[in-house]
């Protein structure tokens, strides 16, 4: 099992570490979307009422979260949204960011293309099928965006990935 650890942090170069106002930041959004992912799924199982949104027009949150669409393979978007919360708020930590195991900063530029994918999906089945949209899950799709650009434009450089290994610098 060592022996796995040790390659798995050996592999490519040393993990750099990063600037403090990125981890701040990091926890920061994943608290706010943790906390939108709390109050969805209490709205889900205690009544659409309790979310306090216009009801009426383009901006409609019980008729988004109470929609077949806000369901995925039996499974509500909204615990879906939370438990991805609860991880990407486990993995934003600032121990997770100084970790020097190179695959906890692979695993969270994975989640943050994986919950991409999953807000555009959501978007788009909000615009094009139930023609409404819901602020809260609006609020959750802004802090996954803003979460995969703070992201992407932090862990790559922080791996390495793109530059030149140090013996053909060199060489």
């Amino acid at each position: 099992m060592q022996v796995l650890t040790r390659v798995a942090r050996s592999e490519g170069p040393e993990v750099r570490p990063v600037s403090a106002w990125r981890i701040a930041l990091s926890m920061a959004l994943s608290l706010a979307g943790l906390g939108l992912s709390i109050y969805l799924t209490v709205a889900h199982f205690v009544g659409a009422h309790i979310l306090e949104c216009a009801g009426n027009g383009v901006i409609d949150c019980t008729k988004v979260t109470t929609s077949p669409q806000s369901y995925v393979f039996g499974v509500p978007v909204a615990v879906l949204g939370l438990g991805y919360y609860v991880v990407v708020t486990a993995i934003n930590t600032p121990w997770a960011w100084r970790s020097a195991d190179r695959r906890i900063h692979q695993a969270r530029l994975a989640l943050s293309i994986l919950g991409i994918g999953f807000v555009l999906y959501l978007i788009s089945a909000e615009l094009l099928i139930i023609k409404a949209i819901c602020i809260y899950c609006t609020g959750v799709h802004i802090v996954t965006f803003a979460l995969l650009v703070l992201v992407m434009s932090t862990v790559p450089t922080m791996l390495g990935w793109g530059q030149e290994p140090d013996r053909a610098r060199r060489g």
